[in-house]
């Protein structure tokens, strides 16, 4: 069964469902389940590929609202970074200057922590730490390579007319914008299925998505270290919204789950407090957290075997101790 709901009206309210009976009621029932103990508006859509490798929908709430994208966007930021790398036009070892004044002093990420500028660092430092620890300088310093109208026009050129960043009146800063669902579940199957960048791009691209720094407190919170590798994701939050996009690999690498998820509003308990806590004890973390296993759990045990799909290299991963 594939749980869908209309586009607007009550109906687009989950719905407790019977017991699953295969991954997709798995998938379903457990987004439905967690959502509304969340509460919370969510605007979501899931996939699992069908035999020929096309992305059949198992959940679409709320699908093609227009929603502030926060941080998920910085998958859509990259992206035309590396599409003017794929042209020639940069290169993922060029430099950018961090200077004292482009660093954002509050902002999540490690740039304003260093407390040593000016200083200079790769694209590729700056792409890394942009979708890891969801850097916000590094949005500037992509900034510096790739306009604020340069990126919509390339997103727009790759037909997501509704992912788009926000210009200021300094061209080279933006704020990050807003997306719908299915846009962002779009963009990252297109990613995944090689149509969206060239193959070394593609690669780097979802290995720092699936890295052991990569967003932890959602999706990929209650599984081990094995199974978070085999996890893309990206998540973005501010004020009440909290959001999450991403992809699930089987064993031998296929992607066999996309799911784009993102909630605002009115979420359980004490909405002062919600709104100040970005971490793992947030409702709606919690409700992803509990989704990701199920989701986890749901396509290893279906035994699908989707065609057309390219498998993703292995990430290899050993903790070191310095040396």
């Amino acid at each position: 069964m594939v749980a869908t709901a209309a586009a607007s009206s009550a109906a687009d309210e989950p719905q407790a469902s019977a017991a699953p009976t295969g991954a997709r009621d798995a998938v379903a029932a457990s987004h439905a389940r967690e959502t509304v103990k969340a509460r919370g508006t969510w605007s979501s859509y899931i996939s699992i590929p069908g035999t020929d490798g096309v992305a059949t929908p198992v959940v679409q709430q709320r699908a093609d609202d227009l929603v502030e994208a926060y941080s998920v966007n910085k998958i859509a930021v990259v992206t035309a970074v590396l599409d003017k790398i794929d042209r020639g036009q940069l290169r993922l070892d060029q430099r950018v200057d961090v200077t004292s004044d482009i660093v954002i002093p509050d902002g999540d990420g490690m740039f304003n922590l260093d407390a040593a500028y000016p200083s200079s660092v790769t694209l590729g430092h700056v792409m890394a730490a942009l979708l890891t620890v969801s850097d916000d300088t590094a949005v500037r310093l992509c900034g510096l390579v790739a306009p604020a109208k340069e990126i919509n026009d390339i997103l727009n050129a790759k037909v997501f007319p509704k992912t788009q960043v926000e210009p200021v009146a300094n061209p080279n800063r933006f704020f990050l914008g807003k997306t719908t669902p299915r846009e962002t579940h779009d963009l990252l199957q297109k990613l995944v299925k090689g149509q969206l960048l060239s193959a070394t791009s593609t690669s780097y691209l979802l290995k720092v998505l699936r890295s052991p720094i990569a967003f932890t407190d959602g999706i990929r919170r209650n599984m081990s270290t094995d199974e978070r590798l085999r996890v893309a994701t990206k998540a973005g939050w501010l004020k009440d919204g909290r959001n999450e996009a991403g992809l699930i690999f089987d064993g031998a690498g296929k992607p066999v789950l996309t799911y784009s998820l993102f909630a605002a509003g009115a979420f359980a308990g004490d909405a002062a407090a919600n709104d100040a806590n970005f971490s793992a004890t947030h409702p709606a973390l919690q409700a992803r957290a509990a989704m990701g296993r199920v989701f986890l759990d749901a396509v290893s045990a279906s035994g699908a075997k989707p065609r057309l799909l390219s498998a993703v290299a292995k990430y290899s991963y050993r903790p070191s101790n310095g040396g």
